[in-house]
């Protein structure tokens, strides 16, 4: 790797500092730990969300603070494409030649002096500098201190790849995807509506929650909420859904700890909608984890269903509980199974209802998991197909006859969608795709012909997700 270069020197200045200036060149704490995370992130596949909830929790940083950290780490995952092309403009070497956590420095730099333009360009210097002596970088931070100031300097005057005549580059360099996640919505969708897609997942996604049917209706819900300092919207297509305007922290607001609501996109409400699990029946969600469908479900069978809830990791299933009695909820089983092989370990029961939401790329929630498409690699999404496949064979072979499956994913990519489905039933041949029109009619609008249901950031304001309802014939008498 090249030698960094060697910190500015800079004339001695025999003038008593004030304490205000001392109080500005010291490095935030949330500045330190929004580094310290995406460095673990970058370097080591960390997810962004489970290493920052650590970090939050070990700290004792002001909410204003901590909220600047969360802004700092998503903002620059989520930018980190359009990022590392204005850092290049810049630099006399590879980005990819910086040492680790020096780039994250730079990168967290770079995004406020790029995005977060409220702050002043000196402070946002000064302070990322000064990071970089607490994070044992001191020979880097000469180096740091120029880089930063050289791209606020050329900031304005730096120019993207025009997506008129290089689609790929501009969505790359300016919309900051990974060049194969380009590509393919580039052949799939075309230029602008790849660039849509692009730019959509990009944004901050809204706050969605989902109402607890079983304590109070949407309406009653929404009415109490809009009495606090939130401005509340019924969801369009979701059928308890509500979208919320304001800063609402759901552990501190009383309604949310009294299980009144849960956190959950529209569109994954929707795969809800469309398996419309009736009060009684017996459901299987055989990739439960962390619960916010499987206690949805719970909510629609009532006292008198009930709901098996698998998953394969412990932890991660404790986490259904746990807002199972937030939520006043106690018709849920948990059972601790892998989905692809152990199911025999449920005895002879067949399901009204079965839920397989597989495990996938997670494509359609990049702008809730920025990291994601960082982290994804090209050849994933044929990699979980085949185990897509085994889940969704093992879910119909516990289905009733005359029961209904649900399929979902929350990702875009085909080979976990419509070509997991179409493999599957072509050896199912006693299960079809459920006719669009016995499905749900708020739900239309994501529905295509073949009966598929396809949630797109840019054109519903969800997150992408797909979902394909399956119906299992009736045994011939």
């Amino acid at each position: 790797m090249n030698e960094l270069k060697p910190p500015y020197k800079r004339k001695p200045n025999k003038r008593p500092v004030s304490v205000q200036r001392r109080q500005n060149t010291r490095p935030t704490q949330a500045r330190l730990l929004a580094i310290r995370v995406l460095d673990r992130v970058e370097s080591s596949g960390a997810f962004s969300d489970l290493s920052l909830s650590a970090a939050l929790a070990r700290s004792t940083l002001a909410p204003s603070d901590r909220a600047l950290a969360t802004e700092l780490l998503y903002g620059t995952l989520r930018w980190r494409g359009r990022l590392d092309f204005l850092l290049a403009q810049v630099l006399d070497r590879k980005l990819s030649e910086v040492e680790s956590v020096v780039r994250s420095i730079l990168r967290i730099g770079a995004y406020q002096l790029a995005v977060m333009t409220k702050i002043p360009a000196s402070q946002a210097v000064d302070k990322t500098v000064n990071c970089a002596k607490v994070l044992g970088a001191q020979r880097a931070t000469g180096f740091i201190n120029g880089v930063l100031r050289n791209l606020n300097r050329k900031l304005e005057s730096i120019d993207f790849p025009p997506l008129d005549t290089d689609p790929l580059a501009h969505i790359v360099s300016s919309l900051s995807l990974p060049e194969w996640i380009a590509a393919r919505w580039i052949k799939r969708y075309g230029a602008k509506d790849a660039a849509a897609l692009a730019a959509a997942a990009n944004q901050k996604p809204p706050l969605t929650i989902r109402t607890n049917i079983r304590r109070q209706s949407r309406e009653k819900l929404m009415s109490k909420l809009n009495d606090g300092p939130y401005d509340v919207q019924a969801c369009p297509v979701a059928l308890y859904g509500l979208t919320i305007k304001g800063r609402l922290i759901p552990g501190e607001d009383p309604a949310f700890r009294n299980g009144f609501f849960t956190v959950q996109d529209e569109a994954s409400q929707a795969v809800v909608d469309l398996l419309d699990p009736q009060p009684g029946d017996i459901v299987l969600d055989a990739c439960a984890a962390p619960g916010t469908k499987a206690t949805a479900i719970a909510e629609r069978v009532q006292e008198t269903g009930h709901v098996i809830a698998v998953d394969k990791h412990e932890r991660r299933l404790a986490l259904v509980g746990r807002d199972a009695r937030r939520l006043g909820l106690q018709n849920i089983e948990l059972r601790c199974l892998d989905t692809t092989r152990q199911l025999n370990e449920l005895g002879a029961i067949k399901f009204d209802r079965v839920l397989i939401d597989a495990p996938c790329s997670g494509l359609g929630t990049i702008r809730r998991n920025p990291d994601a498409r960082w982290r994804v690699k090209a050849e994933d999404p044929s990699r979980l197909a085949e185990i897509q496949k085994l889940l969704l064979k093992e879910g119909i072979d516990r289905l009733k006859p005359g029961g209904v499956l649900v399929y979902s994913t929350c990702t875009l990519e085909p080979e976990e969608n419509d070509h997991v489905v179409d493999a599957v039933l072509s050896l199912r041949r006693n299960c079809r795709l459920s006719d669009r029109d016995d499905l749900p009619a708020t739900l239309h609008d994501w529905i295509d012909k073949r009966g598929l249901m396809r949630a797109y950031p840019h054109l519903t304001g969800a997150d992408g997700f797909f979902a394909a309802q399956i119906t299992k014939q009736e045994e011939e008498n």
